[in-house]
C-alpha cells in the first residue's frame, strides 16, 4: 500500500522561476512538482534543470513532498534531466507522455543506471490516447519498477482528442475513470489534472469536488490561490472522522469480538467500513501532523 501522507495539493512551480521556488518553500501545497517541462521555454531548460536541482539539493521545503518533472526521454533534454534530478534526490520524478509499458521499463532503467535509490519514485503523466488504451499494463510495470502513481494530463488529452473543454469534463470521463480503476487495481496513486482559469474560484471548487467524488488522491494546480481549497475539499470532514472513529471503536470492543456486522450511529457497518474507517482516520493524523510542522 501506498504511504499514508498528505497529497490533497500537487502545486506546479516553474523550474526557470528562482523566485517562485523561494516562494514554494512557505506555501501550503502538500506537493511540489518543480517542473522543467511544459513551464520552461527550451532555450531556459539547461539553466532550470541546475537551479532546480541545486534547490532541491538544499532543501528547506519542510514536509512538502517534492517531485521534478523532466523532459521526456526522447529529447534532447530528458537523460541528462534524470541523471541531474537523481543526484539532486527528490521525493519523485515525474515523466511525461508515457504511452506504453515498455515506457515505463525503459524509464526504470535509465533511473537505476544513473544509480537512482529506491527512495525515489517514479510517478507518469497519463496524457495520450495510447496511455489511456494501454493503461492497465502500464500500471502493472508496479510490480517490477520504481513505479508509484499517476497523474493526468487532461489538456494534453483534450488537445489529442481533438476535443474542448467542457466544464462537467464529459467527454474526457471515460479516460479520468479508467486511469483510477488502474492505479487503484495496482495500489497506485493517482491526481488529477489542473484547472487552467484561475479566477473562477467557484469553477475549481467544483472540479476539485468532482475529483474527489471520483476518487483521486489530490489535484494538482497551477497558482497558489487554488492551495486552500483544494486541501478542504480533499480533507476528510471532522464528521467523516468522528464517524470513522466510532466504527474503530465498534469493532474493538470485546463484546463485538468476531461480529462482521454492527450498528454504527444508527448505520449498518461492515468489515469494509472498518478498513476504509482506519484509512480516513490515517489520512486525518497525516494532515494533522502536516499542519503542524508547516
Amino acid at each position: 500500500m501506498s504511504a499514508i501522507r498528505p497529497r490533497r495539493s500537487v502545486l506546479y512551480m516553474p523550474g526557470a522561476n528562482e523566485r517562485a521556488l523561494e516562494k514554494a518553500k512557505s506555501l501550503p501545497a502538500d506537493a511540489l512538482i518543480l517542473d522543467l517541462e511544459d513551464a520552461v521555454a527550451p532555450e531556459a531548460k539547461l539553466e532550470a534543470r541546475s537551479r532546480v536541482c541545486e534547490n532541491v539539493s538544499k532543501g528547506g521545503f519542510g514536509p512538502r513532498e517534492l517531485i521534478i518533472r523532466i523532459n521526456g526521454l526522447d529529447t534532447e533534454w530528458g537523460h541528462d534531466d534524470l541523471a541531474a534530478a537523481i543526484r539532486a534526490k527528490p521525493d519523485v520524478i515525474l515523466v511525461p507522455k508515457v504511452a506504453t509499458a515498455g515506457d515505463i521499463e525503459t524509464i526504470d532503467l535509465s533511473m537505476k543506471a544513473a544509480g537512482a535509490p529506491t527512495s525515489i519514485k517514479l510517478w507518469v503523466m497519463i496524457e495520450t490516447p495510447l496511455a489511456i488504451l494501454n493503461i492497465q499494463s502500464i500500471a502493472d510495470q508496479k510490480r517490477t519498477t520504481s513505479l508509484n502513481g499517476f497523474v493526468i494530463g487532461a489538456n494534453d488529452l483534450i488537445k489529442d482528442f481533438r476535443g474542448e473543454h467542457l466544464a462537467d469534463r464529459s467527454n474526457i470521463s471515460t479516460s479520468l475513470q479508467l486511469t483510477i480503476v488502474a492505479a487503484r487495481a495496482y495500489d497506485l496513486l493517482v491526481f488529477d489534472g489542473v484547472f487552467n482559469d484561475i479566477a473562477d474560484a467557484a469553477g475549481f471548487e467544483s472540479e476539485a469536488r468532482q475529483a474527489k467524488a471520483y476518487g483521486f488522491d489530490g489535484k494538482t494546480l497551477i497558482h497558489p490561490s487554488q492551495i486552500e481549497p483544494c486541501n478542504t475539499i480533499f480533507a476528510p470532514a471532522a464528521s467523516t472522522v468522528e464517524h470513522a472513529r466510532a466504527i474503530i471503536a465498534a469493532f474493538d470492543d470485546p463484546q463485538n469480538a468476531g461480529k462482521g456486522v454492527l450498528k454504527v450511529n444508527g448505520k449498518m457497518t461492515e468489515l469494509l467500513h472498518l478498513a476504509q474507517a482506519k484509512r480516513t482516520v490515517a489520512i486525518a493524523e497525516a494532515i494533522a501532523q502536516r499542519e503542524a510542522i508547516s
